[in-house]
């Protein structure tokens, strides 16, 4: 009998707001800890397309790069999120600027 081994899973879900988001992401982050499994949730927002079933467009490419830049248990959010919640109760440490494989540098954040 093989060890099951987890090849890093990538799930993509869409939200109507940043906030919402956000809300579902420490759930998640919450529940899944409980049960000893730390996951790295990143999240932005933009222009997608849908292609069939599938989601595509730059802003789907730059969530999954901000995605990897978390630490485990982390949800790590581009500036982009943060501008939009601006003004809520959720609040943020400053984690830095990254390449994120788009022109520029990306600023990102980690939800407190």
């Amino acid at each position: 009998m093989r060890p099951w081994t987890c090849r890093r899973p990538h799930f993509l879900t869409t939200f109507d707001s940043p906030a919402s988001a956000i809300t579902c992401a420490r759930a998640v982050i919450g529940s899944m800890r409980e049960i000893g499994v730390d996951l790295r949730i990143g999240l932005h927002t933009g222009e997608c397309d849908i292609v069939g079933s599938e989601l595509r467009g730059i802003a789907v490419h730059i969530g999954a790069r901000v995605a990897s830049q978390a630490a485990a248990g982390e949800i790590l959010a581009s500036q982009t999120v943060k501008d939009l919640v601006a003004g809520s109760a959720i609040e943020f440490q400053d984690r830095g600027s990254h390449e994120q494989g788009v022109p520029g540098d990306w600023r990102l954040y980690s939800v407190v």
